[in-house]
């Protein structure tokens, strides 16, 4: 029996419908929430994907600005820049774009960046909030990963969950995530041995590697959840880390790639902007 699709189009539906509704009562306390992306250079995707935000912010309401410096701008222009918007009051949140120019220190740039303004949840202070379980600003693809399943009533309290990959954006904070939802974790990576044979002990199955369709059926638990937090470009389209149309016959569970754990990120940016706010102290 074919596993039951997760679709997180519904679930961003969802949530944007809560930020919405929160927008418009903050802005009837005379608060307009606003977000600024800082894009160093060119780069095609990231233009793309800064229009994408403001858009999606235009949506529910929220004030978007996009600051587009040229390629070759000093770092220390850059950091005098978000020094201006960590002092601004009216800018609630800051993201910077990715990548960088190579002549820019992406630490540095990262860690100027006040830790409540901090939407990326990039901060070590805010990494340092979620290692210690503590409330902070948290990354937006993991927490896509957790959301999804909670609202599509998944128990994560207890359940054997298997994390293939360790990457700094997704991985590592998922690892902390899922241990605070109270799941019995197992981290897997490039150096494990047997992969299989861990992927197989899954109730909750969590594909953050960047390897298309990387996760076989036979790697995975008869009626596991499996959640592909891959993004891969074929020449036929984008696909996930996991060999979907095989894995949904073996699967009970299973996000899509496009569809699913990607289509919450936005509006759980969205989410951090507000949570921002009352860390702010201005709601």
């Amino acid at each position: 029996m074919a596993a039951t699709l997760i679709d997180g189009k519904k679930i961003a539906a969802e949530i944007r419908e809560e930020v919405r509704a929160e927008v418009a009562a903050l802005k009837e306390k005379g608060i307009t929430p606003k977000l600024v992306a800082v894009l160093v250079g060119d780069d095609p995707a990231s233009v793309v994907y800064a229009r994408s935000k403001e858009k999606a912010c235009g949506n529910v309401g929220i004030a978007f600005e996009l600051f587009n410096l040229s390629g070759d701008t000093a770092e220390e222009e850059v950091l005098s820049l978000i020094k201006r918007l960590n002092e601004d009051d009216s800018v609630h949140g800051i993201m910077i774009e990715m990548p960088l120019p190579k002549h820019i220190s992406k630490q540095r740039v990262l860690e100027a960046v006040s830790p409540k303004k901090d939407v990326d949840g990039a901060h070590p202070i805010n990494r340092g909030y979620l290692l210690s379980g503590a409330d902070g600003l948290f990354p937006a693809t993991p927490q896509s990963c957790v959301e999804i399943m909670l609202r599509s009533g998944i128990e994560i309290k207890g359940k054997n969950a298997v994390l293939v990959g360790r990457g700094e954006t997704v991985g590592k904070p998922l690892i902390f995530m899922m241990l605070n939802q109270n799941a019995t974790i197992t981290v897997c990576h490039t150096r494990t041995a047997d992969l299989a044979y861990h992927t197989r002990q899954a109730d909750i199955l969590i594909a953050a590697v960047g390897r298309a369709k990387m996760i076989k059926a036979d790697m995975i638990k008869p009626g596991a959840v499996v959640v592909d937090a891959g993004i891969n470009q074929l020449e036929n389209g984008i696909c996930g880390d996991v060999d979907f149309e095989n894995a949904k016959e073996v699967a009970g569970a299973i996000t899509p790639v496009p569809g699913g754990v990607g289509s919450l990120t936005t509006v759980l940016i969205q989410k951090n902007v507000l949570k921002a706010i009352k860390l702010q102290g201005k709601a």
